[in-house]
């Protein structure tokens, strides 16, 4: 376990005090007092989607440019690489791209089938496990701190999602500046700062993640809907945010 620059006392106390002073904090602020406080041990992790694009920009727009990772499953949608690429291009950065161990990803489709995901929620946690959740580990061994683009009205499963929170899975600080932020919020931003995005958001795919796991959306059904949409909504999440 890597070792962390305040102990986890300390850093429950630490998220409790944040919260309080962030409260009615502009993301950009809660990001200007991280960033500088833990240099190259804090990143964002970054799905690509349109909360990270945002948060992309907030951090190049900061002084020295913060890291932003992201995973690659190995069964993105092509538009999903290209805006990668875009994204390097706009700002000026590398994103830092971590790719499942090829063992583990082997060993899972020899045993249940390449596309296993759809015959139950275990088989698919499986196949996020190895696709996301081992790389994302390893990017995380780097770090004491985490931002994301969580929103508390993205799904039931995130609707105690706070500014600051202690990562009890992780052992780390996640910081979610955009937590309060709504879906016309992030894309006031977008337009108003020219953040480029995925594509598919124009084709009815409010959130993207694998291509086989992943639809486009209903008028009127949940902007989640299309994760997962054979599970129920309790259980759409990959795991990376574990509650």
């Amino acid at each position: 376990m890597k070792e962390l620059k305040i102990d986890e006392t300390k850093a429950r106390q630490l998220v409790k005090e944040l919260n309080e002073r962030f409260k009615e904090a502009k993301p950009e602020e809660v990001l200007a007092y991280f960033l500088p406080q833990y240099g190259n041990r804090i990143a964002l992790a970054s799905s690509l989607g349109l909360e990270d694009q945002v948060l992309t920009d907030m951090i190049a727009k900061q002084p020295g440019k913060g890291r932003v990772f992201t995973i690659d499953t190995g069964r993105l949608f092509p538009e999903s690489y290209q805006l990668i690429d875009r994204t390097n291009d706009k700002y000026d950065i590398k994103i830092e791209v971590y790719s499942p161990d090829h063992n583990g990803v082997e060993k899972y489709v020899r045993d249940n089938g390449i596309n296993a995901f759809y015959q139950s929620v275990e088989l698919r946690k499986g196949c996020c496990h190895c696709r996301k959740i081992e790389p994302l580990l390893r990017a995380l061994s780097t770090l004491d701190v985490w931002i994301c683009g969580l929103r508390a009205s993205q799904a039931v499963t995130r609707t105690n999602t706070q500014v600051v929170e202690w990562d009890e899975n992780n052992r780390l600080i996640k910081v979610n500046p955009l937590v309060k932020w709504t879906e016309e919020d992030v894309w006031s931003y977008i337009k108003a700062n020219r953040v480029p995005y995925n594509k598919l958001h124009d084709q009815g795919f409010p959130s993207i993640g694998c291509q086989p796991c992943t639809r486009a959306v209903e008028p009127g059904e949940d902007i989640r809907a299309g994760r997962w949409w054979w599970e129920d909504p309790e259980h759409k999440e990959c795991g990376l945010h574990k509650r």
